[in-house]
C-alpha cells in the first residue's frame, strides 16, 4: 500500500500530507502522481469542501527527488519530463479545483514544493519555516508554474531577484513580499489553514468559485474577454442561491445564511 501521502479528512476538509520525512518528502514519480489522483478525488468529492496540503516531520516538500531521478535508468531531461507530467497534473488540480487548497507550510518548502505552495489558494507559514526557489542553484530552470505564479505574487523584479540569486525566503520576508497569507507559530499551520478554510466556507461558495477561475485566467486574456467572463459569472452567481439570499441578506438589513 502506497504510504507517500496520507489523506485524513475532518469536518469536510481534506488533509493532504506528504509522507516521506527521510527525504524531506522529496516526490518521484509515484508519489506525485498518487498526489494528482487524491487532489482529483477531492475536486469531484462534493463531501469535501476544501483541501490542506502540508508535509510530515522537519519539511513541507523539497522538490523533486534527484534520487530517484540518478537511479530511474533513463537520461536526466527524459526523467524529468517523465517526472514533470505528473507534478504539472497536481498543479493544474489545485489551480482548477472549485475549493480552496491552503499549504500548511510547517518546513523547508524548496523547488517544486516551492512551486507547489505558490499554486495554492492561500500559504500558512511556520515561524521556523523557509522557502527556498532551488531549481537554478542545481543548474536547472523553475518548474511547477513557478515562473507563472511568482511575477503575479510579487511582481516581475522581486520574481527575477528570487529566480537569479535564489537566496532563502525568511517567513517575515515572505510575508512582507507577499507570498504568503499568515505566519503561523511552529507546529500550528495546519490548524491555521484550516481555520482559513473554514472561515471561506462560511462566505458563499459560489462567489470564492467565481474568484479564483477569474483571477487565475486574468492574465493571459485580454480585457475584453475578461470582461464577458465576468459578465458570465456575475450573471451565474447571481442566480445561484447564494446569490439570491446574499441580495434577501442585504435588502433585508440581516446576516446571509449561506448554503
Amino acid at each position: 500500500m502506497d504510504e507517500s501521502i496520507k489523506l485524513e479528512t475532518l469536518e469536510g476538509i481534506a488533509l493532504l500530507t506528504l509522507n516521506r520525512p527521510s527525504s524531506f518528502n522529496a516526490f518521484g514519480r509515484e508519489m506525485i502522481h498518487r498526489l494528482a489522483e487524491l487532489l482529483s478525488e477531492a475536486s469531484m468529492d462534493h463531501d469535501i469542501k476544501g483541501v490542506v496540503i502540508t508535509g510530515q516531520g522537519k519539511a513541507f516538500c523539497a522538490g523533486g527527488d534527484l534520487r530517484w531521478l540518478a537511479g530511474s535508468g533513463k537520461r536526466y531531461g527524459e526523467a524529468f519530463h517523465l517526472l514533470a507530467a505528473s507534478y504539472h497534473k497536481a498543479i493544474v488540480e489545485i489551480r482548477r479545483m472549485q475549493k480552496p487548497v491552503v499549504a500548511a507550510v510547517n518546513g523547508l518548502a524548496a523547488g517544486g514544493g516551492f512551486s507547489m505552495a505558490l499554486a495554492c489558494d492561500f500559504r500558512v507559514m511556520e515561524a521556523s519555516a523557509l522557502f527556498k526557489q532551488g531549481y537554478t542553484s542545481n543548474g536547472l530552470s523553475i518548474d511547477g508554474g513557478g515562473t507563472f505564479t511568482l511575477p503575479r505574487l510579487v511582481g516581475l523584479a522581486r520574481a527575477m531577484e528570487i529566480a537569479v540569486f535564489d537566496r532563502p525566503i525568511s517567513p517575515e520576508q515572505a510575508l512582507s513580499w507577499g507570498l504568503v497569507t499568515e505566519v503561523a507559530a511552529e507546529g500550528k499551520s495546519v490548524e491555521r489553514a484550516r481555520a482559513m478554510i473554514q472561515e471561506i466556507l462560511r462566505g458563499a461558495s459560489s462567489s470564492f468559485l467565481a474568484s479564483k477561475a477569474l483571477l487565475t485566467d486574468s492574465f493571459h486574456t485580454s480585457l475584453e474577454t475578461q470582461l464577458e467572463k465576468e459578465r458570465h459569472f456575475l450573471a451565474w452567481c447571481a442566480d445561484h442561491r447564494n446569490g439570491k439570499e446574499g441580495i434577501a441578506a442585504f435588502l433585508e438589513k440581516r446576516s446571509p445564511r449561506y448554503l
